[in-house]
């Protein structure tokens, strides 16, 4: 959504106030690219995936049952917080996180979600040409 004229004027405003008032922040907060800071959490949850894979098979190699277990769950879980955490971030780097909500969309609203709404408006139109043809 863009921003209006105001509000555009508003954070230049806040721009120009910031350089004068610490130059050195903000050069540092232009050179930034967020995309570095996520490609090093991308990073990170390979590496704690793959701590999570060496976990999973120490606990089978070990075969002390309580361990076994123990370890597998705790090797497991790593796995799947770093694969989702992962994808997350993969998704973000890419545009493709739109927050929650469909592109160009509202969000949800009265509590229904976006999805759910066009599939039951496709189950209404059916059920009225089915009553509309028997008449």
């Amino acid at each position: 959504m863009p921003l209006s004229e105001n509000e555009q004027r508003l954070l230049e405003q806040i721009e120009r106030a910031l350089v004068e008032d610490d130059p050195k922040f903000a050069s540092t907060v232009r050179s930034t690219d967020p995309r570095t800071y996520l490609l090093r959490r991308v990073r990170r949850s390979a590496v704690v995936f793959l701590l999570g894979l060496a976990v999973l098979v120490v606990g089978v190699v070990l075969n002390r049952v309580p361990l076994t277990v123990i370890l597998g769950i705790l090797g497991f879980l790593m796995m799947l917080f770093a694969a989702l955490r992962g994808a997350a971030d993969l998704r973000r780097i890419s545009g493709r996180d739109t927050g929650g909500r469909r592109p160009g969309g509202r969000g949800r609203s009265k509590g229904r979600s976006r999805t759910k709404a066009p599939f039951m408006e496709r189950v209404e139109e059916r059920w009225r040409r089915r009553w509309e043809d028997r008449s």
